[in-house]
C-alpha cells in the first residue's frame, strides 16, 4: 500500500498540494513513525563480545596505525585477545605506551608502541624497521591514521588542505608502499585495511579534504587488491558511520549539537561502537575471509541509505497526516 501511494504522490500534477502538506509535516513533531528517542535501538543492541574463535590470530603480527585511541585502539584490542601480536604507531608515542600495557595487561599478549608520523616516509621507514625488530614482517596491516575537521571549504587553506590528505591518503599510501615491498621481497602475504568513512562514496560538503582523501584511499586498496594479489596480499576498506569516539567528536561535534539528528537519521536508532568495528576488521583480516579482497563494506545503521533515498523524510508523517494525504488523492483523482 505505502509503494503505491508514494507512486501516485511522486505523480501529482497538483504540485502545490504536495506542498502545504509537506509544511504542515515538518511543523508537527507529535507522535512520528522516527522520534529522536529511537526505540528501535532495543532491536539492534551492540554485542562487543569477540566474535572469532579464540587463537584465530596465534603467531600472527598485526600492525596498526593510529592504534593509540578510538578504533584502532578497539581494534587492536580484539586482535590482541585472538592471540596477535600487536604493534602500534602514532605520533603521541606516551599514549602508544599507555594503551600498549592496557591491552598486554588484558589479554597476556605483547603490545608494542612505536612513534611513527605517517606524514613523513622517513619515519615511516624507521616505524617499519622497528616493526620488523620487535615482531617481524607483519600479517595484517590496519591502516587508520587520521585527520580531519569540519571547516566552510572557502575559508581552507592550501596548508589546511594539504594536513588532511598527507596523513589519510599520503599516509596510508607511504605505509602500504613500505611495507607491500618489503613483503613482496620476502615473498609473504598479508592482508591489509583501510577505515575510511561513507562520505568517501557520497562526498560531503565542510569536510572535503577528508572526503576527498578517503576516496583516494578506497581507490587505491581497490587498485592493489587487483595488481598484488599475485603476491598473497588482500586490501579491504571498511567504511564506518558515526562512532563517537573521543578523538572523532572532539573535533566534528565538540559541542554535541549534531549528535542528536545523526542518530534520527540512523534506521538502527543508534551510534556505532568501536567493538562492532573491531570485530568486523578482524574478520577480514583472518584466514575467515581469504577470499575476499577489493570489497568496500559499509558498517552504518543504514545512515548512508537514509540519506540517499528521495523519499526517506516520509517517515516523518503521521498515521494521521498519511490518511489526510490519501483523502486529498482521492479527490484530486475524483476531479
Amino acid at each position: 500500500m505505502a509503494s503505491s501511494l508514494l507512486r501516485r504522490v511522486s505523480g501529482l500534477k497538483d504540485n502545490f498540494l504536495w506542498i502545504c502538506l509537506h509544511k504542515r509535516v515538518i511543523s508537527n513533531s507529535t507522535k512520528v513513525f522516527c522520534e529522536n528517542n529511537l526505540p528501535q535501538a532495543g532491536f539492534y543492541r551492540p554485542n562487543e563480545g569477540v566474535m572469532l574463535p579464540p587463537g584465530s590470530f596465534k603467531n600472527k603480527v598485526a600492525f596498526i596505525t593510529g592504534g593509540g585511541t578510538g578504533l584502532g585502539k578497539g581494534m587492536t584490542g580484539t586482535l590482541s585477545a585472538l592471540g596477535a601480536k600487536c604493534v602500534i604507531a602514532s605520533r603521541n608515542v606516551e599514549v602508544l605506551k599507555q594503551t600498549a600495557g592496557e591491552i598486554s595487561n588484558q589479554t597476556g599478549n605483547e603490545v608494542h608502541a612505536v612513534q611513527c608520523d605517517v606524514r613523513d616516509p622517513a619515519s615511516i621507514k624507521a616505524c617499519v624497521d622497528e616493526l620488523i625488530s620487535v615482531a617481524g614482517l607483519p600479517d595484517v596491516v590496519i591502516n587508520n591514521a587520521a585527520g580531519n575537521f569540519i571547516s566552510p571549504s572557502e575559508n581552507l587553506s592550501a596548508n589546511a588542505w594539504r594536513t588532511i590528505t598527507d596523513i589519510v591518503l599520503n599516509g596510508t599510501a607511504f605505509v602500504t608502499l613500505e611495507v607491500g615491498k618489503r613483503l613482496i621481497k620476502a615473498e609473504k602475504g598479508a592482508a591489509f585495511l583501510a577505515i575510511t568513512t561513507i562520505y568517501a562514496e557520497s562526498g560531503s560538503g565542510f569536510v572535503v579534504p577528508s572526503a576527498s582523501a578517503k576516496a583516494g584511499v578506497e581507490a587505491m586498496c581497490k587498485s592493489l587488491a587487483a595488481e598484488w594479489g599475485r603476491y598473497g596480499m588482500r586490501f579491504n576498506v571498511i567504511q564506518p558511520g558515526p562512532i563517537k569516539t573521543k578523538g572523532a567528536f572532539s573535533r566534528l561535534d565538540p559541542t554535541g549539537m549534531f549528535e542528536k539528528s545523526m542518530i534520527g537519521r540512523i534506521p538502527a536508532g543508534r551510534l556505532g561502537t568501536a567493538g562492532e568495528i573491531a570485530n568486523l576488521a578482524a574478520y577480514l583480516c583472518s584466514d575467515y575471509a581469504s577470499w575476499v579482497s577489493g570489497a568496500i563494506i559499509r558498517m552504518d545503521g543504514g545512515e548512508y541509505v537514509s540519506m540517499a533515498g528521495e523519499f526517506n523524510d516520509l517517515r516523518k508523517v503521521t498515521k494521521e497526516q498519511w490518511a489526510m494525504l490519501e483523502s486529498m488523492i482521492r479527490k484530486t483523482k475524483g476531479s
